[in-house]
């Protein structure tokens, strides 16, 4: 092998070795840049279990409810975002304007909406006492925010 042929292999693996470190580095980059940002949007407390007996009145339905947080500094139109349980109960937010460090409570039953406190209209629980998820999604079907408690 002559040197000129040395030498034009050992570039070559050079520039191979030098792709092979960049092509590792950029994909963390891509992914570092793809990631969706966080939400200051949250799941606060979630009362799935309504006080009392479970008698399916309008004050029993509304007992059961989901809490709903902007924790930003700014305010977030939550208009068209969507809340389910694990059985796929969807409830869509009209056009609600959350403030900055402002709460909705999201209620099961029927009741009138307020900036603080919106109705589901369900005439049945939604929540599962002994065990469900709570799934806040965007107005892009994008996770949010999700809760569980009890059994899977």
């Amino acid at each position: 092998m002559s040197s000129r042929t040395v030498t034009r292999i050992a570039a070559a693996l050079s520039v191979a070795a030098a792709g092979l470190a960049g092509a590792t580095a950029h994909p963390a980059a891509a992914l570092a840049k793809a990631s969706v940002p966080r939400s200051p949007i949250v799941l606060g407390v979630i009362q799935y279990d309504s006080p009392g007996k479970d008698d399916r009145s309008q004050r029993s339905l509304n007992a059961e409810w989901v809490t709903v947080t902007n924790t930003g500094r700014g305010a977030v139109n939550l208009k068209a975002w969507t809340l389910t349980d694990r059985s796929r109960h969807t409830y869509t937010f009209r056009d609600l304007r959350l403030a900055a460090h402002q709460s909705v409570r999201v209620h099961t039953g029927i009741g009138r909406d307020s900036a603080r406190d919106v109705y589901q209209g369900r005439r049945d629980y939604v929540w599962n006492n002994a065990g469900d998820t709570a799934t806040l999604r965007d107005n892009h079907s994008h996770v949010v925010a999700a809760k569980s408690w009890g059994r899977r």
